[in-house]
C-alpha cells in the first residue's frame, strides 16, 4: 500500500543507523557482557528510543545502546479476529524463538513482538541481512493480516 513503503523505509534507515554496535563489557560486574538495552545498568550507554508510527495502532519502537538494539513491533489489528490471529501467530513464533536468533521470547509491554540484536549477532551475520529480515518480517505480517 501507499503508506507501507515510506514506513518501512523509515524503519530500515533507523535500523541501519542503530546497528553500529560494538563489544562492551559491563561497567558494574567484571567479565560480564550483557545487552545494555535489556539490563539498563548505565544510562550513558543507552540511546534515545525512537518510535516510528504508520498510524496509532501500527508502530515500531527501536531502542539502542552501545552493544545491543531492541526492535519492538506493534502490528495492525483492526478487529477482534485479527487480534486473536495476531496473538496466536506471535505465540507460535515466540515458542520457536531459539530458531530465530534475534527473536525475544517476550515482547516489550504494549507491542506484539520484539527482536534483540546484539553486537555478537552483527559480528556473526551481515548487518544488512539482519535489517532485511526485520523489514521482510514486517512486510509479511502486514500482507498476511491484510489477506485474512
Amino acid at each position: 500500500t501507499a503508506t507501507l513503503r515510506p514506513y518501512l523505509n523509515a524503519v530500515r534507515a533507523t535500523l541501519q543507523a542503530a546497528l553500529c554496535l560494538e563489544n562492551f563489557s559491563s561497567q558494574v560486574v567484571e567479565r560480564h557482557n550483557k545487552p545494555e538495552v535489556e539490563v539498563r545498568s548505565s544510562k550513558e550507554l543507552l540511546l534515545q528510543p525512537v518510535i516510528i508510527s504508520r498510524n496509532e495502532k501500527e508502530k515500531v519502537l527501536i531502542e539502542g545502546s552501545i552493544n545491543s538494539v531492541r526492535v519492538s513491533i506493534a502490528v495492525k489489528q483492526a478487529d477482534e479476529i485479527e487480534k486473536i490471529l495476531c496473538h496466536k501467530f506471535m505465540r507460535f513464533m515466540m515458542m520457536r524463538a531459539e530458531n530465530f536468533f534475534i527473536l525475544r521470547r517476550k515482547p516489550v509491554e504494549g507491542y506484539d513482538i520484539s527482536f534483540l540484536i546484539t553486537n555478537f549477532h552483527t559480528e556473526q551475520m551481515y548487518k544488512h541481512k539482519l535489517v532485511d529480515f526485520v523489514i521482510h518480517f514486517m512486510e509479511e505480517i502486514d500482507k498476511e493480516i491484510s489477506e485474512m
